[in-house]
C-alpha cells in the first residue's frame, strides 16, 4: 500500500500523529488527521507559546472559550492543542511523563 503523501510533506510519521513545527512561522505543531475516510493536514498551537501542564485559570478559559471546537473531534485545530499543548502531567515513571487530559468544562 502507498504512503499518503500528505503524511510525507508534513513530516509525520502517521495518521493523527502530531509533530512540533520549530521552524514554522506561526504554527508550533502539525497533524495529518484522520476519521473515517476523511483526511486534514491541521496546523495548530502559537509557535513559542506552551499550554499550562497543571490546572490554572489560563487552561480553564482556553478549554471553555474553545469547548465547541474541541468536541468537535480529531477533525479540529482546537482537538489537538488541547490534546499536545494543554495535557496535564500526573506524574514521571522511569523519566517519562505520564499525560492525562483535563475534562473539558
Amino acid at each position: 500500500m502507498k504512503k499518503d503523501s500528505r503524511l510525507e510533506r508534513a513530516g509525520v510519521s502517521g495518521f493523527n500523529q502530531p509533530k512540533r513545527t520549530p521552524n514554522h512561522p506561526t504554527k508550533s505543531h502539525v497533524v495529518v488527521a484522520k476519521e473515517g475516510d476523511k483526511v486534514k493536514t491541521i496546523r495548530f498551537g502559537q509557535q513559542g507559546v506552551t499550554g499550562d501542564k497543571q490546572p490554572t485559570k489560563r487552561q480553564a478559559s482556553f478549554k471553555a472559550r474553545h469547548a465547541q471546537n474541541i468536541a468537535k473531534g480529531k477533525m479540529s485545530a482546537a482537538y489537538w492543542a488541547d490534546k499536545v499543548k494543554w495535557m496535564m502531567v500526573i506524574g514521571v515513571v522511569s523519566g517519562t511523563e505520564i499525560m492525562h487530559s483535563l475534562p473539558t468544562i
